[in-house]
């Protein structure tokens, strides 16, 4: 018989990665890190049930490339959270994975060493002990699923998650949701369509079954029994906002439609600050006047920031990098993240009495 390769052929090599058991035995989640996890876990669930009357935040860098920096900021996020515990629940944005339009750096996990050597198993353990450390300061972390496989790892230390613009509408990540232990909110597309975001809540909701991994790394058939806590984040679309009162009531109609809860989170960047971080302050108060003048379908608002404004390109000489700056997309700085915290709390504290409701 003649022999034909015929699987694999544009493969090089399959390099092993440890499985996720063996790593959660290398990096195991502390008492400390259990209690930050499962606390902003039902913190988040109580906003979105309207047990909870504060707004949610999900804030942070753009992408996390320097673990130093990344806990300089959780530190400082940590401090202000204190400061505004009665209106907000601050959750600090740690996303370790980029999609590209083409191509570009892809995220911690990917490449760690930011220099093509896609050394992906270091990558994960690296990740997974940023996110220990920053559950153990006793802040909840925030994350984008973009691959299937990493929830595995690292799904125990996450409180929120985000899928993205361009994976929403993909099955692959629709089944995924739907077994996550975390809310999931889902982004309008690239082009602004709600539908997709709310198509994607229905299917998260239901029970599936796919192929994916277990703990001992071997393929198996996942089922789950669906994730009731999915909600939009409107993010704007085609250059264009859809932050405002009208397009926010457009989303509670569509939603009311489908027989969902009108859950609603606004990204303040991307296309709602036409991808330019100075309106970000802008566009969080916009927002927050919302929910003062009795808007009820605003839950949660995202704002990417880091410790110095803007971003680099990643140098041939990693020691040229600017400390705390971001190396993806451009984000606010530490002082301006704090003013705008610090204002929105402020005019959240008009629109509750003493009781913690709202006005």
């Amino acid at each position: 018989m003649t022999h034909f390769s015929a699987e694999n052929v544009n493969v090089v090599s399959f390099d092993s990665m440890p499985t996720p058991d063996e790593l959660h035995a290398k990096l195991p989640l502390t008492d400390a890190a259990g209690i930050t996890v499962m606390r902003g876990r039902q913190d988040l669930r109580n906003i979105l049930d309207r047990k909870d009357k504060r707004l949610f935040a999900v804030v942070g860098p753009c992408s996390i490339h320097d673990p130093e920096a990344g806990m300089d900021y959780a530190r400082r996020l940590k401090a202000l959270q204190e400061k505004v515990a009665d209106t907000m629940l601050l959750v600090m944005r740690v996303y370790f994975e980029k999609p590209r339009t083409t191509t570009g750096w892809k995220g911690y996990i990917n490449d760690p060493d930011m220099d093509d050597t896609f050394h992906i198993a270091r990558g994960m353990e690296y990740a997974r002990r940023f996110l220990l450390d920053v559950c153990e300061l006793g802040l909840p972390t925030a994350t984008e699923a973009l691959d299937p496989i990493s929830p595995q790892f690292l799904g125990d230390l996450i409180a929120w998650t985000a899928v993205g613009a361009r994976t929403t509408e993909s099955q692959t990540h629709r089944e995924m949701s739907s077994g996550l232990s975390t809310p999931v909110g889902f982004k309008n597309g690239t082009d602004g369509d709600i539908d997709i975001a709310i198509n994607a809540i229905v299917s998260a909701s239901r029970p599936h079954s796919f192929l994916g991994i277990n703990g001992q790394g071997k393929v198996a058939i996942v089922r789950t029994s669906g994730n009731a806590h999915g909600h939009v984040v409107l993010r704007g679309g085609n250059g264009r906002p859809n932050y405002d009162t009208v397009s926010v009531t457009l989303a509670e109609q569509a939603l009311r439609k489908a027989k969902l809860p009108a859950n609603i989170v606004i990204d303040c960047s991307h296309a709602n600050s036409f991808k330019n971080p100075e309106l970000q302050p802008l566009v969080l108060t916009d927002v927050v006047h919302q929910v003062r003048l009795g808007n009820r379908s605003i839950v949660g608002v995202m704002i990417e920031s880091n410790i110095v404004a803007g971003n680099q390109p990643i140098p041939a000489d990693l020691s040229k990098l600017v400390y705390g700056c971001s190396v993806t997309d451009a984000c606010v700085d530490w002082e301006t993240t704090e003013k705008m915290i610090l204002e929105a709390h402020a005019l959240l504290s008009e629109a509750f009495d003493r009781n913690g409701n709202q006005r």
